[in-house]
């Protein structure tokens, strides 16, 4: 007998099931068996791979449920990362005003700001032994997170120096997430 027909099958399978030639599809329920025993099961088994409805939904079901416990408390956290996020900032800043004053014997001036813990000042009291390659391990002084510049006051009025983050409303004083946040404060 011809074993060269479509997808493998032979006619000895043929002839156990005539529905292949006429294109239909057995129902599998039913017929199962015999194309266990035919040696078809590998041909349809990957028909009955898969999930039922209720499967897909009690899983659906299940991710809802964990979204909504989960979600409530990562939204309300943005806020507060960003008060921790201008607090290092500033603490980073700090320790670059001291490794500066350290190497030149004085703060940098308001003029001067920040920029200096990055790129030599060219203007005002030009420090003789100022670090190769800044103070900040990042080429630029970054932004608070709200998108603002951190004021750079020296001589400040808490201290020798002065930085300050207006928090989320960008304006002096403030409660809650609109707090200053201050080097002073920390």
């Amino acid at each position: 007998m011809s074993t060269d027909v479509k997808k493998g099958v032979t006619m000895n399978t043929i002839k156990k099931f005539p529905k292949l030639l006429t294109g239909t599809v057995p129902d599998l329920r039913t017929e199962q068996s015999e194309v266990v025993e035919s040696g078809l099961s590998q041909n349809y088994s990957s028909n009955l791979k898969g999930f039922t409805l209720i499967e897909v939904m009690v899983v659906l079901f299940i991710l809802a449920i964990l979204a909504a416990i989960v979600a409530p408390r990562l939204i309300g956290r943005t806020d507060d990362a960003r008060v921790v996020e201008a607090k290092v900032q500033i603490k980073n800043f700090d320790t670059a005003l001291k490794l500066f004053k350290m190497d030149n014997g004085f703060y940098p001036s308001t003029e001067q700001g920040l920029e200096s813990l990055v790129k030599k000042p060219a203007t005002g009291r030009i420090p003789e032994n100022y670090r190769e390659g800044g103070y900040l391990e990042k080429k630029k002084i970054a932004l608070d997170p709200w998108g603002n510049p951190y004021i750079y006051i020296s001589p400040g009025t808490q201290g020798e120096y002065d930085i300050i983050s207006y928090g989320a409303d960008s304006l002096p004083g403030g409660e809650g997430y609109d707090t200053d946040i201050t080097n002073w404060d920390m």
